[in-house]
């Protein structure tokens, strides 16, 4: 499977050709910043017996075609929560900052609760193509989905690094991005850009596979709230949640893939 980057000696990140997006030809997609910053966070300041709760990113620059420098520091590191924070940069330029809440694994307290519930059926021969659906069944097309119907998505996200063993937890926030794809996209493409991506997790995912099905989609003034639901193949596994800012000069129209 592809991977976004090659890390150098300096542990710079070369985007690899997987990690340009569509809104530029030179530009880094928001998967790619997302998996830059998740991957230095958890490979600096990981903790044993945390669950990764909370990753938040603010896309606030377009990243270009250019090696990417991700600079990372403990804000607080206590007995039950730690905190970290990440700045991604190009050279003298900041493109995004990132922050990693982390909660120590514990019991559940005592009594019954109330839970949502989640119903995800993904195909059953998935393949490695990603899989999309709206108000057409299960297809590897997303012509078949260019429509104002609710998607769902189930997907084998790239990795972040050439040649390096895959992070449950990275992979969650790589596939997490998509929720701006769930919720976003209607009859003649996606016409909003991301400016963050936040994603919560009770449990990484367990097994090659990422799911998402938008849950909520509000607009107005050109901005556009969107959530999704995250899943493995044992079920959900936290939410996503992105804003973002109407671009319609660079629409992206799926159907003419």
């Amino acid at each position: 499977m592809p991977s976004l980057f090659k890390v150098d000696d300096d542990g710079r990140y070369l985007p690899q050709k997987w990690a340009y997006g569509r809104w530029g030809a030179d530009m880094l997609s928001g998967p790619a910043i997302c998996a830059a910053a998740a991957r230095s966070l958890e490979r600096e300041h990981g903790r044993a017996d945390f669950i990764p709760a909370r990753f938040t990113i603010d896309l606030f620059k377009a990243a270009k075609g250019q090696p990417l420098e991700v600079h990372t520091e403990v804000i607080r590191s206590g007995r039950r929560i730690h905190i970290a924070a990440a700045r991604v940069r190009q050279g003298d330029t900041e493109v995004a900052q990132a922050r990693l809440v982390q909660l120590r694994a514990t019991d559940a307290p005592p009594g019954e609760e109330w839970h949502s519930e989640h119903p995800f059926d993904p195909p059953a021969d998935a393949g490695v193509d990603w899989w999309f659906r709206s108000d057409h069944e299960w297809s590897t097309s997303m012509g078949d989905h260019q429509n104002a119907g609710r998607k769902s998505l189930w997907a084998v996200p790239l990795g972040a690094v050439d040649g390096e063993e895959r992070s449950p937890f990275v992979q969650a926030v790589i596939a997490a991005e998509s929720t701006s794809l769930v919720t976003n996209w209607g009859s003649h493409g996606i016409g909003y850009i991301n400016a963050d991506l936040t994603v919560a997790l009770d449990r990484v995912p367990v097994g090659d596979r990422v799911g998402l099905r938008a849950e909520s989609h509000l607009t107005s003034n050109g901005v556009s709230v969107g959530t999704a639901t995250l899943f493995d193949s044992r079920g959900p596994i936290g939410t996503g949640m992105v804003t973002a800012v109407g671009n319609a000069a660079a629409q992206i129209d799926f159907a003419k893939d």
